[in-house]
């Protein structure tokens, strides 16, 4: 099959993010014929031992990057990290038990409310008093918590933890949107999951990585479609399974692990993210949202100084085929997201535009 040519275009698209071009070259001709079967990936049985083969390094990979033993299991489930937002309190928040959550931003407030839903749930910290622009810190935990909650990185207002709380309660974390990006100590947590669309593959998967033994221990009449343990029993294919988003994660971080794994990507990762906070802090034009020690790598929020010189940069950065870049709608301004499939040469010539526009205005 011929290779994929495209008129080059830096992604800075907070999600789906940025894929890694041999990755979508792989994915695209799986998707004619996979596995020399003269068959698409997309029509083949999930249960024939060629897909099998994928589910099986897919869920590996995850446990060999976070360097993590037995002990835990990988699954693939549909429905988003959303889905996870209820399932995580159904499967761990006993009946007459009590979750703590930390709130640092939209999607942390969506999963404490599902959380208050199923069982009683307790906001121990919140960053909302200064509209999330910083990342509670020095906060109690409940002892008898049944699990910690936290996100790790918050895509909409460009804050992250960089340094996740000690604590004998099982730490529970969304990290959709910095997964794989720098390195964590996976053991520390008791369950890890993330939408695959950020930095792991393509939309409409999500991995959830489980400690065994927190699990079995609500009391709770379980719905089996929502129920961890009859998703491990079922090898992650209790349901057919999301098969190409789950296909392109495998793909992914088989990049990633080729190219030196999470060490290799912590370091590009820090560059890229340098390279752009140290323009937002020299240009006079632009600033940041948030808290300079809370500032997160992968998604990096700036605004103007003057709001109504937006559409004269909107012109230079479209002009070099820079994408994906507007603020959300509740901040504004502009985001830049840093997945780890973007190159270092992106950034720059997002910094080379910033520079020329205070040329230009200066």
């Amino acid at each position: 099959m011929a290779t994929l040519t495209m008129t080059k275009v830096h992604n800075f698209s907070a999600g789906p993010g940025i894929l890694p071009a041999e990755v979508l070259q792989q994915a695209s001709e799986a998707c004619v014929n996979f596995d020399n079967l003269n068959l698409s990936l997309l029509e083949i049985s999930h249960r024939s031992k060629n897909f099998e083969k994928v589910m099986d390094e897919s869920r590996a990979l995850v446990k060999e990057l976070f360097e993590v033993g037995d002990e835990y299991e990988v699954l693939y489930l549909g429905a988003g990290a959303s889905m996870q937002f209820a399932m995580v309190p159904y499967n761990l928040l006993k009946t007459n038990g009590t979750a703590a959550y930390v709130n640092t931003g939209v999607w942390a407030s969506k999963a404490i409310k599902e959380a208050k839903m199923i069982g009683n749930t307790k906001v121990i910290a919140s960053s909302e008093d200064k509209k999330y622009n910083y990342i509670p810190k020095g906060y109690e935990i409940p002892s008898d918590a049944d699990y910690l909650h936290l996100t790790s990185n918050n895509t909409i207002y460009g804050t992250q933890i960089k340094n996740f709380p000690k604590t004998s309660v099982p730490l529970v974390c969304d990290m959709s949107s910095d997964i794989f990006s720098r390195k964590v100590n996976a053991k520390d947590f008791a369950l890890i999951y993330a939408g695959a669309q950020k930095n792991m593959g393509a939309a409409g998967s999500t991995m959830v990585m489980i400690r065994k033994d927190i699990l079995g221990k609500t009391e709770r009449k379980m719905l089996s479609m929502l129920d961890y343990q009859v998703h491990i029993k079922g090898g992650s294919m209790y349901n057919t399974p999301p098969v190409f988003p789950i296909y392109v994660t495998m793909l992914t971080l088989k990049w990633l692990k080729k190219n030196g794994g999470i060490s290799w990507i912590e370091k590009v990762n820090q560059q890229k993210a340098d390279l752009l906070y140290n323009e937002i802090d020299r240009n006079p034009l632009f600033f940041g949202t948030t808290a300079k020690e809370d500032r997160s790598f992968m998604n990096v929020c700036f605004l103007l100084h003057k709001a109504e010189l937006e559409p004269e940069f909107d012109k230079l950065w479209k002009e070099a085929n820079i994408s994906g870049i507007r603020g959300h709608r509740d901040v504004g301004g502009y985001r830049a997201s840093l997945y780890n499939a973007l190159p270092l040469e992106s950034v720059q010539v997002l910094v080379d535009r910033m520079k020329e526009f205070e040329k230009k205005m200066g």
